[in-house]
């Protein structure tokens, strides 16, 4: 299961749909009924769908973030987006559930807290833009938790340990394929449309002003969307990664580790040690 060449050559000996893989792998390996296994994401769904009412509902905001989401709305509705009305509105959602995180406001991690508005501004937009049935976004969302899997084993998805690209590209990448699904893609167009994402991404560092999920979180969050986008719409078209999916997973990994302390979350590096970030440090104190 902890390969997505594994998981596509599954699909095509079983006939099995992706989503449809990964919880007959998911089943074989907890134990669960596939049926229970649907309810939980389905329950992940309805979690999910939670906080982004509640977080476009209101105004939430952080120590330091807040508003960016009602200003990517305005926008919207008064210009045509140079990006697309599909990519300013899951921006808007992604912004809105990342400061909303920032908040203390209930999310679900996607697969991190940091990286929490991209999975959903990336589905709910899809939602918006191309109206799906209930099951079929439940279904997508088992395709993203299948590629965040793969990360997470061959990888990392934390950025203590790798790096944004371990949180928000995985995000991204875990996006795409959900959206390459939603459009009828192929289990192969699925997994390249992580590795482009990921390739795109590599070495996305983790400095955070203050130690705090906020500066450059909520803003990554809310721009990544459109990356996996657009890596969606590469593999639909027929673009494949030269370097197999996995063998990206594992770079990603390799460039991880190779990162200094200073770029892993510590918040002692990247635009966290710049003087306004510094300053902005010292006003918490």
């Amino acid at each position: 299961m902890w390969s997505l060449a594994e998981i596509v050559r599954s699909c095509a000996d079983t006939g099995l749909s992706f989503p449809e893989t990964v919880m007959a792998r998911d089943s074989e390996r907890s134990g669960m009924d596939p049926r229970s296994i649907r309810e939980i994401m389905d329950s992940r769904l309805v979690d999910m769908e939670r906080s982004v009412k509640e977080a476009l509902s209101g105004d939430p905001r952080g120590k330091f973030v807040g508003g960016d989401a009602a200003l990517m709305g305005a926008y919207g509705a008064g210009h045509t987006p140079l990006s697309g009305t599909f990519a300013v509105e899951a921006s808007r959602i992604a912004l809105a559930v990342s400061t909303y995180n920032a908040s203390m406001g209930r999310i679900v991690a996607a697969p991190t807290a940091g990286s929490c508005g991209i999975l959903p501004g990336m589905l709910f937009g899809f939602g918006s833009a191309y109206p799906a049935p209930r099951e079929r976004l439940v279904e997508a969302l088992t395709v993203a938790g299948g590629i965040g899997q793969v990360i997470a084993r061959r990888a990392t998805l934390a950025g203590a340990t790798g790096g944004c690209q371990a949180e928000c590209g995985a995000a991204a990448a875990m996006g795409a394929s959900a959206l390459v699904f939603l459009q009828g893609g192929s289990p192969e167009a699925i997994s390249h449309a992580a590795a482009l994402t990921i390739k795109s991404i590599m070495g996305l560092v983790c400095d955070p002003v203050a130690g705090l999920v906020e500066i450059p979180c909520v803003k990554r969050n809310g721009s990544l969307v459109a990356l996996g986008a657009i890596c969606a719409d590469m593999a639909l078209a027929g673009i494949r990664s030269a370097i197999p999916p996995d063998e990206v997973i594992d770079a990603m990994r390799s460039v991880g580790h190779s990162l200094p302390e200073s770029l892993r979350e510590t918040g002692t590096g990247g635009i966290a040690a710049t003087p306004t970030g510094i300053r902005m440090k010292e006003a918490l104190l």
